[in-house]
């Protein structure tokens, strides 16, 4: 059914069709209105386990569903049975939905690309109420949103229950009343508190402060980490747990370590004060009955130079449990030490029970970046696969603080490749493979833990994985985690830089400080998720330029501590760099005295034709035995539609949003860019289903039951690797008459 109720057929994504069934969503409904749609939509609500109503199906990241309407038998069958559209998707293809959204009582709640937070009908798509958060529907929003999460306990001073759901968008996070789709005045300040505070003089004068992925819920608190920036201004990434129902601060774990506390030994003095970043941006999963918050950290700003932060520089890159209840650490492991290569832990661990010669034990697995599986007993954090040591290669820069070795589990083996040499350059044509292979003997190249340098290092796998934000989904009946994975070589090179610079002084250099890190030093960007600078004026007059330095827009952070005439220096640069850079003009950085080196941008390693330097697969979707630390299965997963367009396909792709498994012997994802919702089966990896979407599902799917009806549900938003973006959420079901128990009045 589409969001206003009209039935639609299996080929309702057909492009004629389509235009015909969407409807912009309601808005301004009144109290009576959105309170009868409400009772509707619960009154086909199903039990609450055979709904998803936390992010990525439960506090653990299982990404699992019990349901088993849909099975293997019958999946081809499957049709669309509604479609929202969200509205205010960016036409510069620069807007995103990553969201996963949630089922609760029969009502799903989701996001839009600008962060508009909506509750719609789960049986119907039909919208019940929507809640515009204040700024209205601006394109200048900092951040994706992952999910949201639905809170229900008694209410203080009135009858009935409270039911709210929490969520970010920029730096505050935000209470809606469920049921009403109004800001809960109560909380923090007027209904939603500034994410910003407490965290010290750095995010106090306007350092970029942002949750990406939504905080998870433990008793009446709510347990967040933040996404901050990756330059040297990046303020902390403390994690805070709030009280859900004032939104005060109970409790606060400092991922860098203050005078007194473990892990404090790490740093140089002062690093606290110094120092930013080590957040938990992927998410945080609980465990209730032990009380137990598992809590994956990122790296230390800046990313790729550490020689002012010598040491292991806890609590960054490492898996922390803390008590839920007060933010005492119980234990942790450090998965990479003195991170120079970005190697943030990139999803919530899994929470899974594991056998063990009979006995059954409460594990925890953190898939990596590189390739890695890593578990742990949950209590005492005991590797459960033995662990070894391996060397970081250098010469490092000079100044730095290398570390002699990093820690590897021998088992499960790793899921991508990770060493880039002649045989896995690709062949895709002679003349790529030849022209990668003059490249290649320019560069750096060497074991996974190679270090940075001025002439550029082969990052295998790339700063974006390996495993990333989709995480991993885990499923007790065949003991295997599923996890998706980008199996591309990307390219780490850093420039020198003066500490003491003025941007005002030398435009250049502050372009190479504020923007090369992104774009590049030749401001050409990656070609996907960091844009080209260079046809800029085409695309933004200065003024619109301006107001995306000062506040940001979609991935790029804020710069408010700039002055005005230093992001007018900076931009007069990027408009005009190009006519001065021809003519041999450019300007040196300029400055003396200290040295720091920066990223000269985000740059993925690819032949001339703008396909990755590594022989495929360059995405792979794997199935890991976690009882036996073996590989079941792996396969490509989708394909580029420059492929495509050649007439080859099997290929692989870079994925983005994770997998979802269900009890009838099926795994969904989207996730890549050819613009498809796929189901596999579980135990062999076999292909059974696909769809086209209206745009890329870089979200993960869910799935639920409403009106005795199994539905899974995907945000196309589009909006990465080059690919338009989109603002609908399709559900598929099977035909009505394929679902016994479908009722249309009742629960079942």
């Amino acid at each position: 059914m589409t969001a206003r109720g009209k039935r639609c057929g299996p080929r309702a994504l057909a492009p004629v069709a389509l235009a015909l069934v969407l409807a912009a969503p309601a808005c301004g409904r009144d109290a009576e209105r959105t309170g009868e749609r409400l009772r509707e939509a619960r009154s086909r609500a199903a039990p609450a386990e055979r709904e998803w109503r936390t992010y990525l199906a439960d506090r653990g990241a299982s990404h699992h569903s019990p349901l088993d309407q849909i099975r293997r038998a019958n999946v081809a069958r499957l049709e669309v049975a509604w479609i929202y559209e969200a509205g205010d998707a960016a036409q510069d293809g620069t807007s995103q939905i990553q969201c996963n959204p949630i089922v609760v009582k029969g009502v799903l709640y989701g996001t839009s690309p600008s962060l508009r937070l909506f509750a719609l009908d789960a049986a119907t798509g039909e919208e019940i109420w929507s809640f515009q958060p204040a700024g209205g529907r601006s394109r200048l929003l900092p951040n994706p949103n992952r999910g949201v999460a639905w809170w229900a306990g008694e209410a203080e001073g009135e009858e009935g229950d409270d039911e709210r759901i929490l969520y970010t968008v920029g730096h505050h996070l935000y209470a809606v009343d469920a049921r009403t789709g109004r800001a809960i005045r109560s909380f923090g300040n007027d209904g939603r508190v500034d994410l910003r505070d407490g965290l010290g003089e750095r995010a106090s004068s306007g350092a970029s402060v942002v949750a990406t992925t939504p905080g998870t819920l433990f008793e009446d608190l709510l347990i967040l980490g933040s996404r901050v920036s990756e330059l040297h201004d990046a303020a902390p990434g403390d994690v805070r747990a709030y009280d859900v129902r004032s939104g005060a601060i109970r409790w606060v774990f400092h991922t860098i370590p203050r005078p007194g506390e473990p892990g404090h030994e790490t740093w140089p003095p002062g690093a606290w004060k110094d120092f930013g970043g080590a957040n938990a941006w992927a998410g945080i999963s609980v465990d209730a009955e032990r009380g137990l918050a598992f809590i994956p950290t990122g790296s230390v700003a800046f990313d790729f130079f550490g020689g002012d932060r010598a040491g292991d520089n806890l609590f960054a890159n490492s898996l922390v449990a803390v008590d839920a209840r007060t933010g005492e650490r119980r234990w942790h492991f450090q998965t990479v030490r003195h991170d120079l290569w970005d190697r943030d832990l990139p999803a919530p661990p899994n929470l899974l029970v594991l056998e063990r010669g009979g006995a059954r034990i409460p594990a925890v697995a953190q898939v990596t970046k590189t390739g890695h599986v890593f578990v742990f007993q949950r209590e005492t954090g005991e590797p459960l696969f033995p662990i070894e040591e391996v060397p970081v290669a250098g010469p490092g820069l000079p100044g730095e603080a290398l570390p002699a070795s990093q820690p590897v589990p021998i088992r499960p083996p790793p899921f991508v490749r990770q060493r880039f040499g002649e045989a896995t350059v690709t062949s895709r044509t002679p003349e790529a493979r030849e022209a990668v292979r003059r490249r290649l003997a320019r560069l750096r190249t060497g074991p996974l833990y190679t270090a940075p340098s001025l002439e550029g290092t082969v990052e295998f796998p790339g700063m974006d994985g390996g495993a990333e934000w989709g995480g991993a989904a885990w499923d007790a009946e065949t003991g295997l985690l599923y996890v998706n994975a980008n199996d591309v070589p990307w390219l780490l090179q850093v420039t020198p830089v003066p500490v003491d610079l003025d941007p005002a002084r030398s435009p250049r250099a502050g372009y190479l400080v504020v923007c090369g890190g992104c774009h590049g030093a030749d401001r050409r960007g990656d070609g996907a998720a960091m844009p080209s600078l260079v046809d800029l004026a085409s695309r933004l007059g200065p003024l619109d330029a301006w107001r995306v330095v000062r506040h940001g827009r979609g991935r790029m952070p804020p710069f408010p501590s700039l002055r005005w005439y230093e992001i007018g220096g900076l931009l007069w640069y990027v408009y005009t760099a190009g006519d001065r850079e021809a003519g041999g003009e450019a300007e040196a950085a300029g400055g003396g005295g200290e040295t720091r080196y920066l990223n000269v941008g985000w740059q993925k390693l690819l032949d001339p034709d703008g396909f990755p330097a590594a022989e495929p697969p360059w995405g792979t979707l794997a199935a890991l035995d976690l009882n036996a630390g073996t590989l079941a299965w792996q396969i490509p997963l989708g394909d580029y539609p420059q492929t495509l367009a050649e007439g080859k396909s099997g290929l692989g792709a870079e994925s983005y949003g994770g997998p979802l498994v269900t009890a009838g012997g099926l795994l969904f994802i989207a996730a890549t860019p050819d613009e498809k919702l796929r189901a596999f089966d579980k135990r062999t990896g076999e292909l059974l289903w696909e769809s086209p979407l209206p745009a890329a599902g870089f979200a993960t799917p869910a799935t639920y039951e409403a009106a005795g009806r199994q539905f899974v549900v995907i945000a196309a938003g589009g909006g990465k690797l080059g690919r338009p973006s989109g603002s609908r959420y399709v559900a598929f079901a099977l035909p009505a008459e394929d679902a016994p128990g479908v009722v249309q009045g009742g629960p079942r």
